[in-house]
């Protein structure tokens, strides 16, 4: 048995995070033995291009070239007939698209398209501390994170205190973050949050971009959410702490696992049984236990559902790199 370069692949990299997934992509197709198209984002162009022209130069001409342009120019790449793998990174609207179109001609798609990531604070836990895990999962680059906390479910026992601590942290971080990519993304962002609004929810930090030109938007906390709201049923992308208040540790698994995403999913609880049940349950490629982040681009990461398919950290992104070939040996005849 012998792994061998799957041929071409195409990297579709986000704007998010210029650096650290073309860094994973790129590396793994090439050390593997792939030569290698390279399209950053549209959103973040500069940033991709200048991180693989570095990488370009270094290595022998025509193993990675770089491709500029927009969704358009993506779609005509992945449906080449000379590309062997597409590895995305983005929206799961083109991951579906991709996918399609990988499927009608034979290719390979790796995917990790977004996510709706749970948090679930445990009745027995120190409010004030998951409240500052629940910011920095949320917070952290302005919630531009693939893996960022975009709905929280809080034991009610301890739900007060958690969210008056939560909207004190989101005070905090008002000094930390930055803007968000564009005003496209701000407005995204605002919508949601209104949206939870409209539907009885309470902002209690946070909620309103300032006006003028630019693109911050403000850490924000939302109370009183409900799982129909867009908050909760779509991937937000931006500074915003949604939170739903549930009786029990039970109902928070049972509502976080109700969701189209399977990326990852944050616990914070003191008890062995509840973190055991939470990974064996929640239906997504990754569960941390008392911490938000942790795990790729280290280690591995395997999306499901909406949120892709295939490894797109860590030693078995390398195996998704390459085809095995089986080889039956035999003397001849005599």
């Amino acid at each position: 048995m012998v792994p061998q370069p799957r041929g071409v692949v195409a990297v579709l990299t986000p704007w998010n995070d210029p650096i650290a997934v073309a860094a994973g992509l790129l590396g793994a197709a090439l050390v593997t033995g792939n030569t290698v198209v390279h399209k950053p984002s549209e959103r973040c162009p500069r940033t991709g291009r200048s991180f693989a022209q570095l990488l370009a130069e270094n290595l022998p001409a025509g193993a990675l070239e770089i491709l500029d342009g927009d969704g358009l120019t993506g779609a005509r790449l992945a449906a080449a007939p000379q590309i062997d793998v597409v590895a995305h990174v983005g929206s799961s609207v083109t991951g579906r698209a991709i996918a399609a179109e990988c499927a009608r001609r034979g290719a390979k798609a790796l995917l990790e398209n977004g996510g709706n990531d749970a948090l679930i604070v445990d009745g027995d836990v120190d409010p004030e501390w998951a409240a500052g895990q629940a910011a920095l999962g949320a917070y952290a680059n302005a919630g531009q994170i693939c893996v960022s906390v975009e709905r929280i479910y809080v034991v009610e026992s301890v739900a007060s205190e958690f969210t008056d601590a939560l909207a004190r942290e989101a005070g905090e971080w008002g000094l930390k973050i930055g803007p968000l990519v564009d005003e496209r993304q701000r407005d995204h962002v605002h919508h949601h949050v209104m949206d939870a609004v409209e539907g009885g929810a309470r902002i209690l930090a946070g909620g309103e971009p300032k006006p003028g030109p630019g693109t911050f938007y403000p850490p924000t906390v939302v109370a009183d959410c409900a799982p129909q709201m867009l908050l909760f049923r779509e991937e937000t992308f931006g500074p915003v702490a949604p939170v739903r208040a549930v009786p029990d540790f039970s109902t928070a698994l049972i509502e976080a696992a109700d969701d189209r995403y399977g990326l990852a999913a944050s616990v914070l609880t003191a008890d062995m049984a509840h973190a055991q049940e939470a990974w064996h349950t929640l239906p997504v490629g990754t569960v941390k236990i008392n911490a938000v982040f942790g795990g790729a681009p280290g280690g591995a990461s395997e999306p499901r559902k909406a949120s892709g398919s295939g490894y797109g950290f860590g030693p078995e992104l390398l195996d998704e790199m390459t085809a095995m070939k089986v080889v039956h040996w035999s003397p001849p005849g005599l």
